[in-house]
This record gives C-alpha cells, structure tokens and sequence, in this order.
C-alpha cells in the first residue's frame, strides 16, 4: 500500500506553483480559491520572493492549495492511507474527505492569521537539530527552556522558543548534535506560544460540519489512525500549540504495512525524513508536473 503525505511551513519556495498553473482547470480553481479566501494565491506562488512568502498567513494556505492541486493531478487512486506535517494535516484531511476543498483553504486561511498574530506577541522561531540522540537532546533543550516542537524521526528534532532561547542553543549544542539550522518560519509554532491562536482555531471550527474519513487518517498527535471527523478536526486545533510527532506517524507506517510514500508538491521534506527512518519503502516527491507520471507508475505499483 501506498500512503500520500503533505509537507508543512518552510517547504515552500518562491515560483512553485508556476508549472502547476498550466494543468488544464488548476489556475481556475485556485483563483475560486483566492476568492474565497481572499489571497491572490497565484500570485504568492508565482510571483512573490521569498520574504513574502514566508508571512504565515500567506505560507499556510499556499501549502493547503498546492497539495490539494498537486494530488489531484495524481487521478482517482486512492491511497491507504494519508497523513500531514503541521499545517499538512488540513491537507490530508481534504484527501481524505473529512473537509471539502474549500472548506480545508478556509481554514487554513484563518489558522495561518491567528497563528501570525500570536507570532507578533513576542520574537519567536524555530529551529531544525540534525543528528545526535532524541532523548539527550530533549532533555538539553528543556534545560535551555525550549520545547522540541516537532519530532520527527531519522536523527532530526526542531526546537522551538524565543530568538534569544535559540541562539543560545546556537552556541551550546546538545551533545552528539552535528548541525543547528534555522528554519524560514516566523515563529515557534507547536509550543505555548501559539496558545492565543487555539481559541481563534477552534472559534473557525465549530462553522465546519466535519465528515469521517474516508481513508485511514494518521494524526500527528500521537501517530494513531482518527476514524472520527470530529476527531480529526480537534486534533486540528490542538495540534497549533503541540508538538508534531511525525516519529510516530512514521512508525504507524510501518505498522499498517506501507510499502510505497509519495509526498505531495511542495514535496522533499518528508521523502527525505522517510529514506532515512523506513528502509525499504519507495519514496517520491511531487515537485513539478513532470513528476506525475512517475508517482502513477509507483502508485499502480503500490495500490
């Protein structure tokens, strides 16, 4: 079986949409999109630098609608199973039904602004450690007063807190950790930082009439399977100001048997964790539409 991922904050790159606009029926629907939630989508992801891009509440929706297009580009097959990094989860939940599109890109579009403006309050960010062992370096981070806000698995851990927090770490690395690198985000997402935006997310919430997932749906919680819409759209909320456990989304791969990953666009980030954490599985990254054909061919292979 084959389990279609979405990526989170940072994977985004000025001009990646570009390619993706020419798919017949893409650039309409993203402008319906843009209408909706009132954000020239096309145009922060055709036009717009890097800086403009990083402001998350222009990065988030970007994600939202550059999986939803890229994935169904892919056809009617359908995955076994479907899972998100951070704000990727809203982008699985579209692939597994849970939320139509628009309602996904709704949310999302209010997840980023309460996220942004709780990232206003005070100087905040985050930043990935490669290498060295989870539990010694958890413990080093708690010590410097940061909080491990994503564990992702395959030796890499994001610590999250404010920008002197961070710069200490910068200069006191825990031990075994071969390379601190800042991550293009602007805040510490995951951690008590973001509490303000939980109350907005959930507010956004109770206007969605969530449907259960049609596809097994693992959270990044706690890496289980959510059979439950509602489930699903708590998790959504909560999960702003938790940490993402992707360790254990992986480790739920193995569990239910996956064989193949394919990552949707702005794809590389998870292909990346996965080579490294689940030997064996065939792994790809939709970057542009020439990957396409290559991600029908390992999905018949892998359905």
């Amino acid at each position: 079986m084959f389990v279609l991922v979405a990526p989170g904050q940072g994977a985004q790159t000025p001009g990646f949409l570009t390619p993706w606009l020419e798919l017949p029926g893409a650039a309409d629907r993203l402008a319906a999109w843009s209408e909706a939630i009132g954000l020239d989508l096309a145009h922060y992801g055709t036009q717009a630098d890097a800086d403009a891009i990083r402001d998350t509440a222009v990065a988030q929706p970007l994600l939202v609608a550059a999986g939803i297009l890229s994935a169904s580009a892919l056809g009617a097959t359908t995955p076994g199973a479907v899972a998100g990094h951070s704000v990727g989860e809203i982008t699985a939940a579209a692939f597994a039904g849970v939320l139509d599109d628009t309602a996904a890109l709704a949310l999302v579009r209010k997840r980023g602004l309460a996220m942004a403006e709780a990232a206003a309050i005070t100087e905040t960010g985050m930043s990935a450690l490669l290498g060295g062992d989870p539990e010694v370096s958890v413990a080093h981070l708690e010590k410097l007063g940061l909080t491990p806000a994503n564990v992702n698995g395959a030796g890499q851990i994001v610590a999250a807190g404010t920008l002197e927090q961070l710069a200490v770490l910068a200069e006191d690395k825990p031990e075994g950790v071969r390379k601190i690198v800042p991550l293009k985000v602007a805040g510490a997402f995951h951690t008590h930082h973001m509490s303000p935006a939980v109350d907005a997310l959930a507010k956004a919430a109770e206007e969605l009439t969530p449907a259960d997932p049609k596809i097994a749906y693992v959270s990044n919680k706690d890496g289980r399977t959510v059979g439950s819409g509602a489930e699903v759209l708590s998790r959504l909320v909560g999960q702003v100001a938790n940490p993402v456990r992707w360790d254990l989304c992986m480790e739920t791969f193995k569990e239910l048997g996956v064989t193949a990953l394919i990552e949707v666009c702005p794809g590389g980030t998870l292909t990346g964790l996965a080579k490294r954490a689940l030997p064996g599985v065939a792994t790809l990254a939709l970057k542009t539409p020439d990957d396409l054909d290559a991600a029908r061919a390992l999905m018949a292979e892998h359905a």
